[in-house]
């Protein structure tokens, strides 16, 4: 009797399924209808995190609606990716370590790499299942060092992690496994979309300072005062392709995507691995690129945030993703009414 009463409060699960031309793994909440579905075979992408909203079902990702829709448009947008062992551009795609010069990149603009090596990659399953309390998967990536311009083996774990309160969180663990001191950086570079358009939303970002680019969005190595988001501002006829430095000492969550009109909000909690936050508004302004960083751009050369990664040392990334409701102003004097007559 105990036992079935502990299965009949069970509301998570992780299916496996295939469809739509790749397998998909769907971490669900059925006590919330909030729902969080990987491709492991893209990269390990978060392709959808699903809502149930004022009688609809609102993903606020923006994904793909198959294996050949990916692989048609993934890039140059790279909407979910994975970005490592170096995030955004590397300039001129070279960079110098321990006195020797390596160029790399798999994509190039304007003469930059950008978004590091294991964007498309194959990731193994190495965990898919549901407790009481959460559901998760795990992944696992075997980086060889075959790209001679990062000839540095590691590997790369990353856990995603279902719970109540339509609380989604991501955890990156990368292990050196080349045998000596490597430059790495991490990080992720998905689309968020609220309304039909970002002009309708809002954002809010625990920053004052943001990092200074030249004309190809490679950092000066300086940073610049910008307080303008720390208060929170409408995103509308706004062109951001920015990195702001995070004050990590203020309360979290660290920055807040807000639609009011369609009753939503978005807030990301970054730990301290991740203390920088590019932010990207594309052209057809659909979603917005929120993208947690280890470092800002270039970190192979300008060295800000770059992490050295000792022989069979670890390092752990972890942010978390939590969607709610907002509270209309007439609710909440409807609630003080009640509680002061």
């Amino acid at each position: 009797m105990e036992e079935q009463a502990k299965q009949s409060v069970l509301t998570f699960y992780c299916d496996r399924i295939h469809q739509n031309g790749w397998e998909e793994i769907i971490l669900r909440d059925e006590a919330t209808g909030f729902k969080a579905t990987i491709i492991p075979s893209a990269g390990a992408i978060l392709n959808k995190l699903e809502v149930p909203h004022n009688g609809k079902i609102i993903n606020i990702i923006e994904g793909f609606k198959d294996a050949e829709d990916w692989k048609n448009n993934f890039t140059p947008a790279f909407s979910g990716a994975k970005l490592s062992p170096f995030v955004c551009r590397l300039n001129n795609s070279t960079y110098s370590w321990e006195g020797q010069q390596y160029t790399t990149g798999k994509f190039f603009m304007n003469g930059h790499a950008i978004h590091g090596l294991l964007y498309d990659v194959q990731h193994e399953i190495a965990i898919a299942e549901a407790s009481a309390f959460m559901c998760e998967c795990k992944f696992l990536y075997r980086y060889k060092g075959t790209d001679p311009g990062y000839p540095f083996a590691f590997d790369m774990n990353i856990r995603y992690r279902l719970e109540g309160g339509c609380r989604l969180t991501i955890i990156t663990t990368v292990h050196n496994r080349s045998g000596r001191t490597i430059p790495m950086s991490d990080g992720w570079h998905p689309y968020f979309k609220l309304g039909e358009t970002i002009d309708t939303a809002s954002l809010q970002i625990n920053a004052r300072k943001q990092v200074e680019f030249n004309d190809t969005l490679v950092p000066t190595g300086k940073l610049i005062r910008n307080k303008k988001w720390f208060k929170g501002s409408p995103l509308k006829d706004v062109v951001l392709d920015n990195s702001f430095v995070l004050d990590m000492e203020e309360p979290m969550p660290h920055c807040t995507l807000s639609d009011e009109q369609l009753g939503l909000e978005l807030y990301i909690y970054p730990d301290r691995a991740y203390p920088y936050l590019q932010v990207y508004t594309p052209d057809h302004r659909k979603s917005i690129a929120i993208e947690n960083l280890s470092s800002p751009p270039d970190s192979f050369n300008n060295k800000m945030g770059l992490i050295e990664l000792g022989p069979e040392d670890s390092q752990a990334f972890q942010t978390r993703y939590r969607i709610a409701k907002i509270e209309k102003k007439e609710e909440k004097k409807g609630f003080w009414a009640k509680l002061f007559n």
